[in-house]
């Protein structure tokens, strides 16, 4: 939507296709695309850059929790996604959506909270790190002085 491309980066791709029926968890890497229907649970692994696409005829009937979700189908359950979350204008939710970014086209309906939370922070260890001077020029400029 509006030229965005998603491209795949790390060649992990799962289809569940139209007419298919999964009764259980699901847990990928990578892109994930379903078509048909899911009785289960939705995640990734341990991946920050997944991508669950579900198209107008896909339907999960469980909690997703991913970091970019783009839903044209149904969801009842829980949304979690930790980057964006992008609802076409058939997109159904029925349940909370906790959501860092949202996109929502006009038809989409969502039965339930929108959520906003935060993106992950930097733990402080590695802030107390980044203050201190770390690159060659503030270095020199130091020495100069």
């Amino acid at each position: 939507m509006f030229g965005t491309k998603k491209q795949n980066v790390s060649g992990k791709q799962s289809l569940i296709g139209c007419g298919a029926k999964l009764n259980g968890d699901l847990i990928f890497d990578g892109d994930c695309f379903i078509d048909g229907t899911i009785e289960g649970d939705v995640s990734t692994g341990d991946s920050k850059k997944a991508y669950l696409s579900i198209s107008q005829g896909g339907c999960v009937k469980g909690n997703v929790s991913v970091p970019v979700l783009d839903l044209s189908g149904r969801i009842e359950g829980d949304v979690h996604a930790s980057g964006k979350v992008i609802f076409g204008a058939s997109a159904k939710v029925t349940g909370n959506v906790h959501y860092n970014l949202i996109e929502i086209a006009a038809g989409a309906e969502i039965n339930g909270q929108l959520i906003h939370e935060e993106a992950a922070r930097e733990p402080d260890s590695l802030k107390s790190y980044a203050a201190e001077p770390s690159s060659m020029n503030e270095v020199a400029a130091e020495t100069a002085r």
